[in-house]
């Protein structure tokens, strides 16, 4: 099944993103600890993260070409940050570092028996984008315009450039925001997390709240996340379901799987896939994700991924 729109032709990048960057603190143990109990750390690694800002370089190592806009603090987390997205080749011209501000962290709690993982984070609100802020620049240079809906006031302003610029606008939204009524109908892809539709629409039922989400706010395409499960897309009156791959040599850790599985489905679109080919990507991308610690660091190359799609 085709996208139900047609891509610009060519553009300065193929994606732009706008959205969070973080700086992730991975711990490993052997299980998730009870209520007031200690326990002993397997593993410990920092790494670069945030929704927007790993699948910029995800698709960057699929061989596309990307700009990311976001704010990074001005502490060592937030030099840490921002290098490691500017080594990995993503352009960075609408970047800012917000002097006197913290950088974005997470301290992440990972299973080793599954990859699960629980996580505690604090952003700075200086890091936030008011409407006024929002780099209206940028989507025009761009064939798909990615975002991840935490500032949803300057989303909505960058969705409607793009929208005027003939940009296909993707979101990957997992929570409920204030604005989102303003955002949700300029968006084309809306592929969400298993629990985003059931907060937006009160429906338990997931496919009965995609065939809502559709009515109420006109995507061309509404899906969401399954884990394991895979994923669940909503297109022209039809499901289409596309199943998880087993992670080879079994899962280190989920975190950044959802990121990367949008970036899969970018990868996918703009290669001139069909829908479930480009899931089938997605679904890869991810897997292979969750094979080693990390974020963007275990994220696959294109090389990777063709081979792993076969």
């Amino acid at each position: 099944m085709r996208f139900p729109f047609k891509l610009p032709d060519e553009r300065e990048f193929d994606v732009v993103g706008f959205g969070l960057n973080a700086v992730d603190h991975l711990i490993v143990v052997p299980e998730y600890p009870a209520f007031d109990t200690k326990v002993h750390l397997l593993e410990h690694a920092q790494g670069a993260g945030g929704q927007t800002a790993s699948a910029m370089v995800a698709l960057q190592r699929l061989g596309l070409k990307t700009a990311y806009a976001g704010r990074f603090g001005s502490d060592e987390a937030g030099r840490f940050g921002l290098a490691a997205i500017r080594d990995e080749g993503v352009n960075l011209d609408y970047a800012e570092t917000i002097g006197g501000a913290r950088n974005q962290i997470a301290f992440i709690i990972i299973d080793v028996r599954s990859g699960e993982r629980t996580i505690i984070w604090d952003r700075d609100e200086r890091l936030s984008y008011k409407a006024a802020e929002a780099p209206v620049e940028m989507p025009a240079r761009g064939r798909v315009l990615h975002l991840d809906a935490h500032d949803p006031h300057a989303c909505a302003v960058l969705a409607h450039a793009a929208r005027e610029a003939g940009t296909i606008v993707s979101a990957d939204i997992d929570n409920i925001y204030e604005g989102l009524p303003e955002l949700l109908p300029l968006i084309d892809i809306l592929i969400s997390s298993a629990e985003f539709p059931h907060r937006l629409t009160g429906i338990i039922d997931g496919r009965a709240a995609l065939v809502e989400i559709k009515a109420r706010y006109g995507c061309a395409l509404v899906g969401m996340t399954l884990g394991a499960r895979g994923a669940l897309v909503y297109h022209e009156g039809n499901f289409i379901e596309s199943h998880a791959f087993d992670v080879p040599g079994g899962c280190r850790d989920t975190t950044g799987a959802g990121d990367a599985f949008h970036a899969g489905l970018l990868y996918g679109l703009l290669s001139g896939e069909e829908i479930e080919q480009s899931l089938r990507l997605a679904n890869a991308t991810a897997a292979l994700k969750c094979r080693e610690l990390g974020a963007r660091t275990s994220l696959p190359t294109q090389a990777e991924l063709d081979e792993f799609s076969r």
